[in-house]
C-alpha cells in the first residue's frame, strides 16, 4: 500500500504492510517515489538540485555585481571619468583600471584621451566597462555635430552633451534663447544616429533677473527644446551651490532630466553663487556633505532620471568613491 506523503506524493517503500505471511521474508525492492503519478528518478533529483543551485549562483552574481545599489537606490550607477582625471592624465591603462576596481559598469566619458573611438571603446569594453555617455565643448556639439555623431556612434555612447554654454556677462534670456536653438538643431542630428543631446547645468543658469523678473535662464532652457531631441543632465552640486533646490526641478520638469552628476558639497560652504565654479575639493562624498539625498533620490525616481554618474571631483576622489557606493547602497527613501 502506498502512503500519502506531501503535496500528493508517494513513497513506495515506506508501506503499511509487506502483504506476505510472517514467517517470509521479502526481497527488498526500493521503488522511486511518486509525485502526482510521476516518479522522482534519482537523476531527476540531481537535475533539480542542480538548476536549484544555479540559480541561487545567478542571483548572488547579480546581487555582488549591483555595486552602489541597494532596497531604496536601484541606480543604475556609472562613473563619470572626469573623477579620476589625474590619473588618465599620466596613464590611461591605469585610469581605466582604477575605474573598474570600483565594481562600476557604465562610465561616462570627459574626452578621448588621445585614442581613436574605436580603440578607447576597445580599451574600455575589455575592462568591463560600459561607455555610456560623454561630454564634449559646446562649439564642438553645436558647430560639428556630424563629426560628433560618428565619434559617439563609434563609441557607442547613447548620449553626448556639453557641460558649458559659453556666455558673456551673465547668462541672459537672448544667450539662453540662442542656446535652446543651437541644442535642438545638434538634437535633431544627433537623433539621426541614435544619439541623444544634452545639456549638463553649471550654476549660472539659476541667476535672479539675468532672464527676467519672472523667469531663470534654465527654466528658458528646458520650455524652448524640443525633448524629441534634447534632454538634461542636473548636476546635483550645480543646483545647490546656486541656491536651488534639486527636488524642485525635478518635480518642476519630469522626465526632463534623464540624466544625473551625483555630487555631495562640504558642509558650511556657503551657497547662492552663480559663477558656476567653486573649489573641487568641496566635493565630498555622498552622504557627508550639505545635501538631502532621500529626498533628492526619491525625486529623481519619480522624474523618470534613466543614468546616475558619480563626479567627484576632489583630489580625493580615490578614497571617496567608494564611501559614495556604499552610501547609496545603504541609503533609506
Amino acid at each position: 500500500m502506498l502512503l500519502p506523503g506531501p503535496s500528493g506524493c508517494f513513497d513506495a517503500n515506506a508501506s503499511a504492510g509487506t502483504g506476505l505471511p510472517s514467517d517470509s521474508t521479502p526481497k527488498k525492492i526500493q521503488l522511486p517515489p511518486i509525485c502526482n503519478g510521476v516518479p522522482i528518478l534519482p537523476t531527476m533529483k540531481r537535475s533539480i538540485l542542480l538548476a536549484a543551485s544555479l540559480l541561487a549562483t545567478i542571483s548572488t552574481l547579480t546581487t555582488a555585481l549591483a555595486v552602489g545599489t541597494g532596497a531604496s537606490f536601484e541606480g543604475p550607477i556609472g562613473l563619470q571619468l572626469y573623477s579620476l582625471r589625474g590619473i588618465f592624465t599620466r596613464s590611461l591603462p591605469d585610469g581605466i583600471a582604477q575605474a573598474a576596481k570600483f565594481g562600476i559598469h557604465d562610465v561616462e566619458l570627459a574626452g578621448l584621451y588621445n585614442q581613436t573611438p574605436d580603440k578607447l571603446r576597445q580599451m574600455l569594453t575589455a575592462a568591463g566597462l560600459n561607455p555610456v555617455s560623454g561630454h564634449v565643448s559646446y562649439e564642438r556639439l553645436t558647430q560639428d555635430t556630424e563629426a560628433v555623431a560618428q565619434e559617439a556612434k563609434a563609441l557607442g555612447l547613447k548620449y553626448i552633451g556639453t557641460a558649458w554654454i559659453p556666455h558673456k556677462g551673465s547668462f541672459d534670456a537672448a544667450q539662453a534663447h540662442a542656446a535652446a536653438a543651437a541644442l535642438n538643431h545638434a538634437g535633431e542630428i544627433l537623433a539621426k544616429s541614435g544619439i541623444r543631446c544634452f545639456d549638463h547645468c553649471h550654476g549660472y543658469e539659476f541667476e535672479p533677473g539675468a532672464a527676467g523678473p519672472d523667469t531663470l535662464a534654465m527654466d528658458i532652457l528646458l520650455k524652448e527644446t524640443n525633448p524629441k531631441f534634447v534632454t538634461f543632465q542636473m548636476d546635483i552640486l550645480w543646483i545647490t551651490y546656486p541656491g536651488q533646490d534639486p527636488a524642485t526641478w525635478l518635480a518642476k520638469y519630469p522626465g526632463r532630466w534623464e540624466l544625473i552628476h551625483l555630487k555631495d558639497l562640504k558642509k558650511g560652504v556657503e551657497t547662492g553663487k552663480h559663477t558656476g565654479g567653486t573649489d573641487p575639493n568641496n566635493d565630498v562624498a555622498l552622504g557627508t556633505g550639505q545635501m538631502n539625498w532621500p529626498k533628492i533620490l526619491k525625486a529623481a525616481k519619480a522624474s523618470g532620471v534613466k543614468y546616475y554618474f558619480i563626479e567627484d571631483e576632489s583630489a580625493s576622489s580615490v578614497e571617496q568613491i567608494p564611501q559614495t557606493l556604499k552610501f547609496l547602497e545603504q541609503v533609506k527613501f
